[in-house]
């Protein structure tokens, strides 16, 4: 994994900390499955990712196995950072 790709789950965690009070126990767990991600806590990180990276999903293009681990999360937000 690229030093920025491992950065960029750092700051993610910090969001799940912060924001949904969820603290994560690895970047490899199944967040659906552990239940540390609900359709309620599934909206608020995605206002979160929109909020601190400017990346912006459609729910039509949203595909939840993206978002199923910390690095998916990652992966994905990498995926579609806008240029600054």
């Amino acid at each position: 994994m690229t030093q920025g790709l491992k950065e960029l789950e750092a700051r993610i965690a910090r969001l799940f900390a912060e924001q949904l009070q969820v603290e994560l126990p690895s970047s490899e767990v199944d967040l659906f499955e552990s239940g540390l991600l609900d359709s309620w806590r599934l909206v608020e990180l995605l206002v979160a990712l929109e909020a601190e990276f400017g990346v912006r999903v459609a729910m039509d293009e949203l595909e939840f196995d993206d978002l199923r681990t910390l690095a998916q999360i990652a992966s994905f937000v990498a995926a579609r950072v806008p240029d600054r």
